[in-house]
């Protein structure tokens, strides 16, 4: 008769404690492989996704959106550029992505109408409106669902960490959560999580082994039993190949990337931020979320771009770029956003306020057109006049490229059917 699996059992694995990936997350990874079988969807034209988040608020007006000719309290204080598209304009800190407009698709017209900081960031995460019955889940984890890991990687990481709450699992199992780097790859001291597998003993020792600990009583808190020790077996094994495959671990190293190109993309968040990403994409991650800056600039929007946008625009320009040298732009998505936009009007302390009526994104690859530009706001910056693009299409989008059909059902809590996404329809004129 096989007996049930104790703690004990669990811990015979304790050589593996020192590694990036806990055992909570190996238990996630190995609960979402188990589930494979019940996948439908088929990969698209998108075999990954970057999405890049500028938490705050990002103003369309002083980026993607500029508006020249509109009178000088709209207008702004910063000029524009034009780019390599025919009638674009670009902020004029954005003198790098100008020159690669060929490649990709810029939104002038995404609109919503939630004005706060969380209830417009759940949006973009999950493309529902918020709702005080349910948290829905985040596209990672949908993606991470409906696909599960590839190459022995995480469907889903986190750049450096998960962001906020709603780019998790939502309603979903923890088994489909993020992993997170747990660091910001531009620091000096850089790991992930001490990805290496531990060389014998060491003073850390019973750290690891506290924490396995810790992951194993969480396991068993919220999963009543493994089906037989040759299950656990298999997830020892399962998990070993993940950890010790030296294709897995070097993906995370991004020392191993030439001095010259890190250096291309920038020695600072942005830029080894989504070199991060690519090189993750690259070795087989399907949903990347990073985040970059802080955009709620209420205050001296002028000094704030200044600050925050070159370093972004040097990065996304190379990231563009690198995916295109390497043959992996069509089948990589690279999609910006931020939970809504900055009011019309400059105000009182030379900066603009929360304004979800109508704000900007970027898209590239993965099935995207290719120099475009896509909707038009109306000459103040303040609303839609063509193609208005709400989040639930936008999401459709993104899921119909990746090869999900976003009006698929879900079981939530209650074995209630929630689709992933409803009432949007795919937007074509995206689309390559």
């Amino acid at each position: 008769m096989t007996r049930k699996p104790s703690r004990r059992d669990f811990l015979y694995a304790g050589y593996l404690g020192g590694v990036g990936l806990t055992m909570a997350d190996l238990f996630r990874m190995e609960q979402a492989k188990a589930d494979q079988k019940f996948y439908e969807s088929k990969e698209g034209t998108a075999k990954s996704v970057i999405f890049i988040f500028f938490p705050g608020g990002q103003c369309h007006q002083e980026t993607f959106d500029p508006k020249p000719y509109a009178p000088l309290e709209f207008r702004g204080p910063m000029s524009s550029i034009a780019t390599k598209v025919a009638g674009g304009r670009l902020n004029e800190t954005l003198k790098n992505t100008a020159q690669i407009a060929d490649k990709i698709t810029v939104v002038n017209s995404h609109t919503h109408g939630e004005a706060a900081h969380e209830r417009g960031t759940h949006n973009m995460f999950t493309g529902y409106r918020p709702s005080p019955a349910l948290e829905f889940p985040s596209m990672g984890t949908v993606v991470s669902k409906e696909f599960g890991p590839r190459k022995n990687l995480p469907p889903y990481v986190c750049i450096p960490s998960q962001p906020n709450r709603f780019a998790g699992t939502g309603y979903l199992p923890s088994s489909y959560a993020p992993f997170s780097l747990g660091s910001d790859p531009a620091s000096g001291s850089f790991t992930v999580k001490d990805l290496k597998l531990p060389g014998g003993v060491d003073d850390k020792r019973f750290t690891r082994r506290r924490t396995i600990l810790g992951a194993v009583n969480d396991y068993f808190a919220t999963r009543e039993k493994a089906d037989s020790l040759d299950a656990v077996d298999t997830f020892y094994d399962r998990a070993y190949s993940l950890v010790s495959s030296k294709a897995a671990r070097e993906a995370f190293d991004i020392a191993k990337e030439p001095k010259k190109l890190r250096d291309e993309y920038g020695r600072n968040s942005a830029g080894q931020r989504m070199l991060m990403a690519r090189r993750l994409v690259e070795a087989g991650v399907r949903f990347v979320t990073l985040t970059y800056g802080g955009w709620d600039m209420h205050g001296n929007i002028a000094g704030g771009i200044r600050g925050q946008m070159p370093p972004f625009d040097q990065a996304y320009a190379r990231l563009i770029r690198d995916l295109d040298e390497r043959g992996l732009l069509d089948s990589t998505m690279v999609c910006t956003a931020s939970e809504f936009g900055r009011t019309p009007k400059i105000n009182g302390n030379a900066g603009r306020d929360h304004w979800p009526k109508v704000f900007s994104s970027l898209m590239a690859g993965g099935g995207i057109k290719r120099g475009s530009v896509y909707g038009l706001s109306n000459a103040t910056a303040s609303e839609p006049e063509e193609d208005a693009l709400g989040v639930e299409d936008w999401a459709c989008t993104i899921y119909k490229c990746m090869g999900i059909t976003s009006d698929k059902e879900l079981m939530a809590p209650g074995d209630r059917p929630i689709e992933i996404v409803k009432g949007g329809k795919v937007r074509s004129e995206l689309l390559a």
